[in-house]
């Protein structure tokens, strides 16, 4: 919150302190409207409005927003002590005049603190869901509002701290260029997702590696389909990105069922030619035994609807056959024993894998931090869907662990809820990722 200590918002913050308590000033003489609208406009459009070091606008809003909340917050003490003081000088014979002075303060420190909150409500990615709501609950709560609101504002704070730095790493030339392979990146996505302009499955990765000097592609195949179908779906792809860009060849980046779809694509597509890497995150190789008991769990009735449901909402997205227990049935530890078993290994490719785990599920984000239990009675420690004996795959295996006690969760991976962990830079771990294969020579 020390940004926020500034001689500007000192000055906002005297303005805001007389003009949210100028009633009985505007009533002895309403020509003094023409001064106390135009500065308390001004008080509210400019806390914020000049943040350096970036050019993004939901950043500089989120900045504005959270300025004019702190300033909000500020105020309430001497608009406070100027109504008890009125209190005692006016009470009880001019009690009219009080009640219209607290009235014209209530509804003017409305307007200063909805200015501010919609702005961090709506561009602010680190609320998350769960402090939007708790905000919204306690909102009329006397002192638990405010107790919400300081958190809020902490949270607001930091994120735009973070951000700067972030932005501070990415705009310095010395690293433009450090994730600029010599082949192309290819992000393959996982199970029940598909590739989205309007929400992106691999957050604000693909941004960060541009900015590095990266060249993207994307998978573009179906959300739910069978590994060998989204296999057949990969393989022409690939080919078709080799045959129009002249590439020769990329590095696959796969996160979870994405990676059983590359290694299947490799052993049994012949795109092996086309291929330098293929890196897997949070890959179920040996699969996921709790899926395969959930399956046997629960009445065929139940799994037909459920998926029913699915495929119908996903064919009105646009997949052309999805097939929900198709998919999820081959991600089986049965299923992936099989199909281990019967695939080769592809050689010439640098190939590795990556996993992670969470150390406290209730620390992270719904819904993996409720199936993490479930899970963890199955296959042990987990990311909230995967267990760690499922992920080492290829010649290299990296398990991630944070310092604090949160963990890492199948989600954070692919930076899905766009969260800044406090252990864990996931745009620094993938530029880092990515320089490696450069420095690789691939």
């Amino acid at each position: 919150m020390k940004r926020y200590l500034t001689l500007p918002n000192l000055t906002y913050f005297l303005c805001l302190a007389f003009l949210l308590n100028s009633y009985l000033l505007v009533k002895s003489s309403p020509y003094f409207l023409f001064l106390v609208l135009p500065l308390f406009v001004l008080c509210n459009l400019l806390p914020g409005s000049s943040l350096r070091g970036t050019k993004s606008l939901r950043l500089k809003l989120c900045h504005h927003g959270t300025a004019v909340l702190f300033l909000f917050v500020c105020t309430l003490i001497p608009s406070l002590l100027w109504h008890v003081y009125l209190a005692f000088r006016m009470l009880p014979n001019a009690y009219l005049d009080l009640l219209f002075s607290a009235l014209y303060c209530v509804v003017a420190s409305a307007l200063l603190f909805w200015n501010g909150i919609l702005c961090v409500y709506l561009t602010s990615t680190q609320m998350g869901l769960k402090w939007r709501v708790i905000g919204a609950l306690c909102g009329m709560i006397p002192v638990l509002n405010l107790i919400v609101l300081t958190k809020i504002l902490r949270i607001t704070a930091e994120e735009i701290d973070f951000e700067l730095q972030r932005e501070r790493i990415t705009s310095d030339p010395a690293l433009a260029e450090i994730c600029k392979t010599k082949y192309p990146l290819l992000l393959v996505h996982g199970i029940f997702f598909r590739d989205s302009k309007l929400f992106n499955y691999w957050g604000r990765l693909p941004r960060t590696l541009m900015l590095h000097g990266a060249t993207i592609y994307y998978g573009n195949h179906p959300s739910a389909l069978t590994v060998k179908e989204s296999a057949r779906e990969l393989a022409a792809r690939i080919k078709l990105i080799v045959e129009r860009s002249g590439c020769e060849k990329v590095n696959i980046i796969a996160h979870s069922k994405g990676g059983l779809d590359c290694r299947y694509a490799l052993s049994e597509f012949g795109i092996a030619p086309y291929v330098a890497s293929l890196t897997t995150i949070n890959t179920p190789h040996r699969g996921c035994l709790f899926a395969e008991k959930l399956l046997f769990a629960i009445p065929q009735k139940v799994k037909d609807k459920v998926a029913k449901i699915y495929n119908v909402t996903l064919s009105a997205l646009g997949d052309e056959s999805p097939d929900f227990l198709a998919a999820v049935s081959d991600l089986t530890a049965d299923a992936c024993q099989k199909r281990n078993e019967a695939l080769t290994f592809p050689a010439g490719i640098y190939t590795q894998s990556v996993g992670s785990v969470l150390t406290r599920p209730q620390k992270g984000q719904f819904p993996l931090n409720l199936s993490y239990r479930y899970v963890k009675g199955f296959d042990g420690e987990n990311d909230g869907l995967v267990g760690e004996g499922s992920f080492a795959w290829g010649e290299k295996y990296t398990l991630l662990r944070t310092d604090g006690n949160r963990g890492i969760s199948h989600g954070d991976m692919i930076d899905l809820n766009r969260e800044n962990i406090r252990d864990f830079d996931v745009r620094a771990f993938y530029t880092e990722l990515v320089e490696d294969l450069r420095q690789r020579g691939l």
